[in-house]
Formats: structure tokens, sequence, C-alpha cells
């Protein structure tokens, strides 16, 4: 009986943990702000840790095979999912928590995962940004914020400022990157492109 689930163990037991990560961050982002970290360090331990361990009781060895990701395929995961976003944080656009997020879904999922969830998520941040602007009728002031910065950079030597104000809305970076995970996870792109007709 137990020889007979080790199979499906082996295939399932990183997406059941992704999907209680990104919904408790999802969840913690919405009443705090922010992704703590101990939501994501835990998470990317058990990524590294758990893929070394099943890519070594399947045969391929710690560093994974042909069919395990291992601990190669999880480091690759993790570097995919934080180096880009670390990006973005250390140009003040997102928190650092949603950066380890995608590290964290990076070591349990893959490189491949990680990027289209971070894709979809990115589209889906947009989204919401767009519907948080039309319901505080900041859309002009937005724009003209965001423009305004987009001129600085071009112009060399000038330092652009920060486009967010004080009384500036955010978006739950952390709830965009959940629903893009749910989308990249159970590969619901082509449900969503039939149902808006593309």
């Amino acid at each position: 009986m137990l020889l007979e689930i080790i199979p499906y163990i082996e295939s399932h037991w990183s997406s059941a943990v992704i999907v209680a990560l990104v919904v408790t961050a999802a969840v913690v982002d919405l009443r705090c702000g922010k992704v703590p970290n101990w939501l994501t360090y835990p998470a990317i331990l058990i990524g590294l840790l758990g893929h070394a361990v099943v890519g070594y009781a399947s045969g391929g060895g710690v560093w994974g095979g042909v069919e395990q990701m291992g601990l190669a395929g999880a480091l690759k995961g993790l570097a995919m999912g934080f180096f880009p976003l670390l990006l973005c944080w250390l140009a003040g656009g997102i928190g650092g928590g949603d950066a380890k997020l995608m590290g964290a879904v990076g070591a349990l999922g893959g490189w491949r995962l990680v990027l289209g969830a971070m894709l979809f998520g990115f589209v889906i941040a947009g989204l919401m940004a767009v519907i948080v602007m039309i319901r505080g009728r900041i859309v002009r002031r937005t724009v003209r914020r965001v423009w305004h910065t987009v001129v600085l950079l071009i112009i060399p030597g000038a330092k652009p400022a920060d486009p967010t104000g004080p009384d500036s809305p955010t978006v739950p970076l952390a709830v965009a990157l959940c629903l893009g995970t749910f989308v990249a996870m159970f590969e619901l792109e082509p449900v969503i492109r039939s149902f808006l007709g593309w």
C-alpha cells in the first residue's frame, strides 16, 4: 500500500506546499501589508531539502535526475524566482517579502513554474492597479507621475523621483502572485484565453 502511493507523493508534495504557501502569503499580505520571513524562509528550506530527498530516494541522486528536480532544479527555481524580484525590491518597486515568496515558489516548483507565476502575477497586479486607480479617481495623477519619472530616466544625469507619494494606494502583490501561481500551476491560460475570446 505505502509503495503504491510513493510515486504520487513524489510528484505532488511540492504542489500542496505551494498552494498552502501562496494562499497564506496572500492572506497575510492583505491583513498586514507584507509577506513575513517566518513564511518564506521555511518554505525555501522545505523546497531545497524536499527536492534533494525526493531526488535521492527516487534514484536520481541528491542533485536530481531526468524525472526529478532534485537540489539542482530547486536551486535554479530559487534563483529564477528571487533575483529578478530582488532587483525590483532594490529599485523600490516591491517589498522584499514578495521576492522571497517567489524564490520559495521557485525552490518548490522549479524555474518554469516560477517564471509563469511571475508573468501572470504581474499581469494580474497591473489589472489590480488599474482598478485601484479608477476607483480612487487618480488615473490622471498617476499617469503624470509615472510619465515624469520615465522622462527623468531618459535624461542623462537626472535623478528621477519616486513616482509614488505618501498618499498613493498600494496593491497587495502577494495576492496577484498567488493568483498568477494558480494560473501557472493549473495551466489555466487556455481557459482564460477562451473566456476572453483571444
